[in-house]
């Protein structure tokens, strides 16, 4: 066969759309379970591109791209072989070999965030952009190699069901991980409301060789981002869940409320927010930072660095602050913790290592109906910081324990509390004096 471009040829009519492409920003885990904030992420406009009908795989012509030093003669040879002697051919679709063939190359990569959506997840992608969508509500990532809960979301199916950050999953539905990527794990996971997911786990917390079978039901999961609470003593525990489109606007109403309340510290729990939208983590870190002041830094493959600087309106430059983080605080989450670490020396981190993902993605659509997700940089903290794979370490380490989870104790809230009390009297002391 002569294979001269990257086209696939048939006779049938072929339906057309045409599409305006772009491209998105984003630092989450792309292949999790709820998509995080990068739900919100897709910076282009929809409009028209080609979609192709179903081809056999009998009747389909794939012809390479033309260029220079580049050798697809092995390729195409498998291409011809199945073609020709593979038993079920007929069963084939040609479409999904070439997206079977592109998810190979990015995993050659040898990266869990750079990959292909097929038609498939890039339509349950579209239904999470619209804010809900069904599953069992956790974000999972790849962590030493193994499928592993990043967070749970807070009320959802699977905190319900006892999944908590840091959990290995070992099986699912009886079928081992240790070959599955993560779009495989997540694809097993999803389902529609009312089903059961069978899930095997290893937890390092508990100490114990043991494993431990967990059903979940899943659920609609309704995805909000930021909730604040007002405690005694002048204090707001504000939670936020999320770093996507609709984080900023609520926390921009946090922001209203706090003042309202004549609040004079702040908690802000990052606790099981796996990440969002680089704009959303660099927006919401201005309101704790003076002006002009770094954020973040991007690094690129030829090691060009872009410094993110802080923006807009800073509210709470000098209002005492302690953040909150677990194993489960991941990427735009740890952006905001080390971003408020290197510019504050009034701030505190309590908890315990955040996951440690300082990479950034970029969403491509490469037609109505597909997309492609390549990670394009690394990005530090304002102090040149790479905390890829090792994480923030808090300046207290407070463990949260399945113990005190069962009995419904939050010790690391409750030192939140402590180290802000004690500095609101320093600053009511200073102000006195």
């Amino acid at each position: 066969m002569d294979h001269k471009n990257a086209t696939i040829n048939t006779d049938t009519t072929q339906n057309s759309i045409k599409s305006k492409k772009g491209t998105s920003r984003v630092l989450v885990f792309f292949s999790a379970l709820f998509f995080s904030a990068l739900f919100f992420a897709i910076g282009f406009n929809m409009g028209k591109d080609q979609v192709k009908k179903d081809v056999p795989f009998d009747l389909a012509i794939v012809e390479n791209k033309e260029g220079e030093n580049v050798d697809f003669g092995l390729f195409w040879d498998v291409w011809d072989l199945v073609k020709e002697k593979y038993v079920d051919h007929d069963n084939l679709k040609a479409e999904d070999m070439i997206h079977g063939a592109i998810n190979g190359m990015l995993s050659a990569t040898g990266d869990p965030y750079t990959n292909f959506l097929d038609p498939e997840q890039f339509a349950e992608l579209s239904e999470e952009l619209r804010g809900s969508f069904e599953g069992i509500g956790a974000e999972v990532g790849m962590k030493d190699g193994i499928v592993t809960i990043v967070a749970p979301l807070e009320d959802s199916p699977a905190e319900k069901a006892g999944l908590r950050a840091g959990d290995k999953v070992v099986e699912i539905e009886g079928e081992s991980t240790s070959d599955m990527t993560i779009d495989d794990a997540v694809k097993r996971m999803r389902g529609e409301k009312g089903t059961e997911l069978h899930l095997r786990i290893f937890r390092l917390k508990d100490e114990t060789t043991d494993t431990q079978d967990i059903t979940v039901i899943r659920d609609v999961i309704r995805l909000d981002s930021v909730k604040t609470e007002f405690l005694d003593g002048g204090i707001a525990h504000v939670k936020i869940m999320q770093f996507g489109d609709n984080t900023i606007r609520e926390f921009n109403q946090a922001v209203v409320d706090i003042r309202k309340n004549q609040v004079k510290g702040m908690i802000v729990d990052l606790r099981n927010n796996p990440g969002g939208i680089l704009n959303t983590a660099v927006v919401l870190s201005s309101k704790f930072l003076s002006n002009d002041v770094v954020v973040v830094i991007e690094e690129d493959a030829k090691d060009h660095r872009k410094n993110h600087y802080t923006t807009g309106k800073h509210p709470f430059v000098h209002m005492p602050i302690v953040i909150l983080i677990n194993e489960g605080s991941a990427s735009a989450s740890e952006i905001l913790a080390g971003a408020l670490r290197d510019n504050r020396e009034d701030v505190k981190i309590v908890g315990e290592q955040s996951f440690g993902k300082g990479s950034v993605q970029e969403l491509i659509p490469t037609s109505a109906t597909t997309a492609a997700k390549i990670t394009v940089a690394k990005w530090l903290t304002p102090n040149g910081e790479q905390i890829n794979d090792h994480g923030i370490t808090p300046d207290e380490v407070v463990e949260y324990t399945s113990e005190d989870y069962e009995n419904d104790r939050d010790p690391q809230r409750d030192r939140a509390i402590e180290i802000i009390t004690e500095s609101i009297k320093e600053k009511e002391k200073e102000m006195d004096n």
